[in-house]
């Protein structure tokens, strides 16, 4: 009887699968930026929270998002991504558990603290696990980066929408309820997936972590309570010097430490420095004016929480539409034409907020509306390619998580700066959509300049 020798066939996994798996993170880390944002007023009423209490549930996620996330770059890197993307899973579904079943304002800030803790694990795992998967591609590397930012892109712009409809059928508890079926998917998916390259020499940066926490949440933690406790308050001139010495010693031992966590030599890439610039403009403006729009529906205009979050509906087009532009243009033309179109009308759809007052109708708010995710989804796929592209593969987990970190940090920032100048009453909230937009357009502007002085086009 012949007999046969079986060898295991080498799979090489769907290029769709990769994709969609590895987007299922961004989905539910970029979802809880935004579905909060519209049950705000039902929380509110629920804990009878005030705003300073509003923004640390929607800070203390981007807070602990932001100051953990250079730290699992770069265990991304020394452990593998697959490893650390199905951790970061486990830990925000157990967090989005806890949310869902908070007593009080503050329980909902601890479990939101939790979820900023999963959500940093998952986002750079998520994205080196992309990168090197099609390393070898270019054009393939180009799309999967603008189908994972546009599957991101598409999350934080239905938040609202999803969080409107489940607060209709439920209670604002269910907007955390939604994450608990996602990551599961996304766990028994990622089994799956193949172990990204390892880096066992490189070290854990301890120091430099603890005080880069310390000065980023003091920094937050003033802009949030300045309205309550005024700029003569110890507390809050002690907390912005307090910052301030900490991000000076943190970049001191930055410099000295062996294994950074913030390596400074990514720096000296004026396209690296320039990309970076441009995430924390777009971060810190989209997620302090959604904050305050989120508002302006609810308590100035008077809508219904289903009918603020379909107020939201030109977003999530506008982000699906210019996402499938992005990756067409990026590959004909480079990271550099999406990056500066996108600019030039986000700029006019935050110029055009300027008109909305306490009886703007909805047909006026509908361009804003559409052309702010527009120019943004066009942006953010190329400017992601170019930070990956800008750096050898091994160092994707880091270079990936100081985007998403300095992205993540000006979004608190907009969200505590934002949501300062709208605590006062309808009139307050108004006054800090016009000064959004007006800060909003001149920084876009500006970083219009610097791509065009800066940026070369990069395939």
């Amino acid at each position: 009887m012949e007999k046969h020798t079986k060898h295991a066939p080498v799979v090489k996994l769907p290029f769709i699968f990769i994709v969609g798996t590895t987007s299922l993170a961004f989905v539910v880390s970029q979802l809880d930026v935004s579905i909060v944002n519209i049950a705000l007023p039902q929380i509110s009423k629920s804990f009878t929270a005030d705003i300073s209490e509003l923004q640390w549930i929607v800070d203390a996620y981007t807070i602990a998002f932001a100051v953990l996330m250079l730290s699992a770059g770069g265990m991304s890197d020394l452990l593998g991504s697959k490893r650390l993307f199905q951790f970061g899973l486990l830990v925000f579904g157990i967090a989005s558990a806890g949310c869902g079943f908070s007593w009080n304002p503050f329980s909902l800030i601890a479990f939101r603290v939790l979820q900023g803790i999963g959500a940093a694990a998952m986002i750079p795992s998520s994205l080196s696990i992309l990168n090197q998967s099609f390393a070898h591609d270019k054009t393939q590397r180009s799309r999967a980066v603008a189908l994972w930012t546009a599957a991101g892109g598409v999350s934080i712009a239905a938040g609202p929408i999803l969080g409107g409809l489940l607060m209709h059928i439920s209670n604002w508890r269910m907007i955390f309820f939604v994450n608990i079926p996602l990551c599961l998917i996304g766990i028994l998916l990622s089994i799956k997936l193949k172990e990204s390259e390892k880096h066992p020499d490189k070290g854990f940066d301890i120091p430099g972590q603890l005080t880069w926490m310390l000065a980023l949440t003091a920094l937050i933690a003033a802009i949030i309570e300045l309205h309550h406790l005024g700029f003569n308050n110890p507390l809050i001139y002690g907390g912005l010097i307090f910052s301030a010495v900490m991000l000076l010693v943190f970049l001191r031992i930055e410099k000295k430490a062996i294994s950074p966590i913030l390596p400074l030599d990514l720096f000296k890439s004026a396209t690296f420095n320039v990309l970076v610039l441009l995430g924390i403009m777009l971060n810190g403006t989209y997620y302090g004016t959604v904050f305050v729009l989120s508002l302006y529906l609810q308590n100035v205009l008077h809508y219904s929480s289903l009918t603020a979050g379909l107020a939201f509906l030109p977003l999530t087009a506008g982000f699906i539409i210019s996402n499938l532009i992005s990756g067409k243009l990026m590959a004909k033309y480079g990271t550099r034409v999406p990056i500066l179109v996108g600019l030039c009308i986000s700029t006019i759809g935050f110029s055009c907020l300027l008109i909305a007052h306490a009886n703007t109708p909805y047909w006026q708010l509908f361009v804003p509306f559409i052309t702010i995710p527009m120019g943004m989804g066009l942006a953010v796929p190329a400017m992601t390619t170019g930070i990956l592209a800008s750096v050898t593969k091994t160092r994707s987990g880091t270079a990936s998580a100081v985007l998403n970190t300095t992205r993540q940090a000006a979004g608190a920032m907009g969200v505590a700066i934002f949501g300062a100048m709208a605590n006062g009453g309808a009139t307050a909230v108004v006054h800090a959509i016009t000064v959004s937009a007006i800060l909003s357009a001149a920084g876009l502007l500006c970083i219009i300049v610097l791509i065009r002085k800066y940026l070369k086009t990069t395939n």
